[in-house]
C-alpha cells in the first residue's frame, strides 16, 4: 500500500517559511508584490484567482488583481503588462490562463519581463532551465512544487527512470527538464506514443499531467512506482478526480499523490515562495 502524499500539509509547511521570508523582509521595508491579470469571467479562474489573492495576502505579499473584459484587445493587455513592468513594487506578474481565443498568449508571455516571469515561461527562464544554467530565475511553478514533494519524500532521481505523461508548457515540458537536471532518466509520452502503457510501466518516477480522468490504471504502473498526478478533472458528478485513478493504483505505487490534496496545494505555496524569491532576488541585486 503506498504511502499517499499530503499535499496540503507540506504547502503548509512552505507557506510558513515564506511567510517568515516576507516578515524579514518587512523589517527592511520590503513588501513583495504580485499582480495577476485576469481577462474575462471564467468562473474557475476567478476562484483560483481569489484563492491565490488571499493567500498572498496572509502571507504578507501585496497582492494586486488586475481585471479586464472577455473582448478587450491586445494593445490593452500589452500596455498592462507594460505599466507593470515599470511597477518597482510589483515583483511578479501573472496573466491568468486560459485567455480568449483572439489574444495572442504567447506575444503576451514574451511581453513580461523575464526577472518578474512568476510562471518562467519566458523564453529566456526557459532557455536556462533547458541549458541547466546557474544563477537565480523563476521556473514554472506546478513543477517546481512536483520537484519540493519528491525532495521532502526523499525520492532518489539520480540513475531512475523517470516518464512524464504529457508535455504542455506549463507542466510536462519544464518538469522534464527538472527531473534531466536532477540526473534522471526522462521520458516524455503523449497522445501519440504507440503502447503509452509498455512506456510507462517502465517508470520508477510516473508523473501525469494529461488532463484525462483516471487514464492511468494499476496496469500501467510499475509495482514500487512513485506516482505524482498533476491532473484536476471535474466529474459529471462534480466531484474532482485526477488523471491516476487512484484507488486503483494505490496499492501498487510505493508514493502517490491525491487529487485533491496533492499536488495542487503545492502549486500555489511554490507560487508564493517564488514571488518572495523575485522580490529578494530584486533586492540583492540591487545593493
Amino acid at each position: 500500500m503506498a504511502t499517499v502524499i499530503d499535499g496540503r500539509q507540506l504547502a503548509t509547511e512552505l507557506n510558513q517559511a515564506t511567510a517568515k521570508r516576507t516578515a524579514k523582509l518587512a523589517t527592511r521595508g520590503i513588501t513583495p508584490g504580485i499582480v495577476v491579470i485576469l481577462v474575462g469571467d471564467d468562473p474557475a479562474s476567478l476562484i483560483y484567482t481569489r484563492n491565490k489573492h488571499r493567500r498572498a495576502e496572509k502571507m504578507g505579499i501585496r497582492s494586486v488583481l488586475e481585471k479586464l473584459p472577455a473582448d478587450v484587445d491586445q494593445a490593452t493587455v500589452m500596455a498592462a503588462i507594460d505599466r507593470y513592468n515599470q511597477d518597482d513594487t510589483i515583483d511578479a506578474i501573472l496573466v491568468q490562463e486560459p485567455l480568449p481565443a483572439h489574444l495572442d498568449g504567447l506575444a503576451i508571455t514574451n511581453a513580461i519581463r523575464p526577472d518578474k516571469d512568476i510562471d518562467g515561461l519566458h523564453p529566456i527562464n526557459l532557455g536556462k532551465l533547458y541549458a541547466n544554467q546557474p544563477g537565480h530565475y523563476p521556473v514554472a511553478c506546478t513543477p517546481r512544487g512536483v520537484m519540493t514533494i519528491l525532495r521532502h519524500y526523499n525520492v532518489e532521481l539520480a540513475g531512475k527512470n523517470a516518464t512524464l505523461v504529457g508535455r504542455s508548457i506549463l507542466v510536462g515540458k519544464p518538469l522534464a527538464a527538472m527531473l534531466d537536471n536532477a540526473n534522471a532518466t526522462t521520458t516524455v509520452v503523449n497522445r501519440y506514443t504507440p503502447n503509452l502503457s509498455k512506456v510507462t510501466r517502465q517508470a520508477d518516477i510516473l508523473v501525469v499531467a494529461a488532463g484525462s480522468p483516471h487514464l492511468i490504471t494499476r496496469e500501467d504502473v510499475k509495482p514500487g512506482a512513485v506516482v505524482i498526478d498533476v491532473g484536476i478533472n471535474r466529474l459529471p458528478s462534480g466531484k474532482l478526480t485526477g488523471d491516476v485513478d487512484f484507488n486503483d493504483v494505490r496499492d501498487i505505487a510505493s508514493l502517490i499523490t491525491p487529487v485533491p490534496g496533492g499536488v495542487g496545494p503545492m502549486t500555489i505555496a511554490s507560487l508564493m515562495a517564488q514571488t518572495v524569491d523575485l522580490a529578494e532576488w530584486r533586492q540583492h541585486g540591487q545593493e
